[in-house]
């Protein structure tokens, strides 16, 4: 076997033994498979329609019959919370896979090519880092218009950065080691050599990396959703019901706490889970925990 599918099989063994000497991580992973399943299952497990409006029932309290209370125009906040689930995490995992597959591309290609290459994409990394990621997203979701499609991709243009920064650091170093000279020295071509021999030796710090992140696109996405700019109403989405409930804070405070709770949920327990990932691939936070 060669030295770069030594490293790839090691990595799936690493991850089961941090996951099992981090036991918060099961939390966050319970967690996330929780919200995954609501989720998935919204249409069934949701008492009521998420858009059916019933005027007689608005601004009731959470109840028998309306578990976690209406809103303004009488529409169940349980069923628009379930549905809210399928949105916040449709739109974090597209947003950061597409920021994923773009961030690393020109990770590997800046740290594999170097010189003017890297400096080019470096600087247009440096741009990108020099706008807040929420007043980035703003500014991108402000000139293509509110809508689904749209969000997510202001949202990814928002998370590229990082995977190109941490993309790049590993190919300057791996492109130096013994089996990517052996394979250069056989005439494999560039293409081969950074996708065949170095992507499969630092995807890890990727998806590591993708985890946390998605927790910031999930973030982002209910701030702008918050301020108007993402999916449209009347859909379900966590960021739009706070919005929705503001006005009523002070007399229905179930509008805005329930999904505040939904999306510090969901965040905790991408961070968990993140945090166990990280400590599979590092070594020395493995040897501070054990």
């Amino acid at each position: 076997m060669s030295v770069a599918a030594t490293l790839s099989v090691a990595q799936p063994n690493a991850l089961l033994q941090a996951l099992r000497k981090n036991r918060l991580s099961w939390v966050g992973l319970g967690l996330l498979l929780l919200i995954v399943l609501a989720a998935v299952l919204a249409p069934w497990l949701a008492p009521h329609d998420p858009l059916q409006q019933n005027i007689v029932s608005r601004l009731e309290p959470p109840s028998a019959e309306f578990w976690l209370g209406t809103d303004s125009y009488g529409r169940d906040v349980l069923s628009r919370l379930l549905y809210g689930a399928r949105v916040s995490l449709l739109v974090g995992f597209v947003a950061i896979l597409i920021a994923m597959c773009i961030g690393a591309t020109l990770g590997i290609v800046a740290g594999y090519v170097g010189g003017l290459v890297d400096q080019l994409i470096m600087g247009f990394v440096d741009v990108l880092l020099s706008f807040p990621t929420l007043l980035l997203g703003l500014m991108v979701a402000a000139m293509l218009g509110a809508s689904l499609e749209n969000l997510i991709i202001a949202i990814a243009i928002t998370e590229i950065a990082p995977f190109v920064r941490v993309a790049r650091a590993p190919t300057i170093a791996l492109k130096q080691r013994d089996f990517v000279e052996a394979g250069r020295a056989l005439g494999y071509g560039p293409l081969r050599l950074m996708g065949v021999h170095i992507l499969p030796n630092m995807i890890s710090d990727v998806v590591v990396l993708g985890s946390l992140w998605m927790a910031s696109a999930i973030r982002t996405e209910a701030s702008l959703s918050f301020i108007g700019l993402g999916v449209p109403p009347p859909a379900a989405t966590w960021g739009g019901m706070i919005r929705e409930g503001f006005e009523n804070i002070l007399d229905a405070w179930w509008l805005t706490v329930f999904p505040s709770i939904a999306i510090l949920l969901t965040v905790l327990a991408l961070n968990l889970l993140g945090d166990a990932l990280r400590d599979a691939i590092d070594p020395k936070l493995r040897s501070e925990r054990s």
